[in-house]
């Protein structure tokens, strides 16, 4: 009599899985997104009325929310010491025609999307939010060190610092409900490997695109 599927003494095969990011690349992502959520509640706190009356402590807010912003650059800076991260950054930064058919592609809702180690979309935002960064950042300081310019400049950092940062929740937000969408993806960045079907399926030029280095 074969045995049966779920039979314990039947050994188990997993499927092959294949190397997506390093440990170094792992927490810098987590350093980089725990200071965001920092930003995020801090300010929140600040802005929102029902907040900072729930959580009080206003100084103690605006402290956390200053320093969160200007440490968050410190971790992808600390992290350019890793080969692999700055390889990332520079898959990260380079476009070809795949990438226009990709975004054609997802735009219309349609399946055909050519993606190397990271699809356009991934790009995109990408260097949507390290530049909103870095405008968050600029004018922050202003903000903050209110001799560094006259009141008219402040005056203009508090309103572009305020409005973008209600896109940067708004992008984030799509951000973390993409990533729930696709747990294996959510899975190379916990564990630093994918399943070998998953990256031929979503990303079909990232052998191709390794090859070519």
């Amino acid at each position: 009599m074969p045995p049966r599927p779920d039979d314990p003494s039947e050994p188990v095969t997993e499927r092959p899985r294949v190397p997506r990011f390093t440990p170094a690349e792992h927490r810098v992502h987590r350093a980089t997104a725990t200071l965001m959520a920092l930003c995020v509640l801090t300010a929140g706190c600040l802005y929102l009325p029902f907040l900072a009356e729930l959580v009080g402590r206003r100084a103690l807010m605006v402290t956390v929310h200053e320093w969160s912003g200007i440490l968050l650059p410190v971790p992808l800076l600390l992290g350019l010491g890793s080969r692999a991260l700055r390889a990332d950054l520079t898959r990260l930064n380079r476009y070809g025609p795949h990438d226009r058919q990709w975004l054609r592609a997802a735009l219309r809702r349609r399946d055909g999307r050519p993606a190397g180690k990271f699809n356009a979309g991934q790009k995109l935002y990408a260097a949507w939010i390290a530049g909103a960064i870095l405008v968050m950042l600029g004018t922050g300081l202003l903000m903050w060190f209110t001799e560094l310019a006259p009141l008219v400049w402040r005056t203009g950092a508090t309103f572009v610092h305020d409005w973008l940062a209600l896109a940067v929740v708004l992008v984030i937000a799509g951000h973390v409900w993409k990533a729930f969408g696709d747990p294996e993806s959510r899975r190379g960045l916990r564990t630093g490997s994918v399943d070998a079907q998953w990256a031929r399926r979503e990303h079909p030029l990232w052998e191709h695109e390794d090859n070519t280095r």
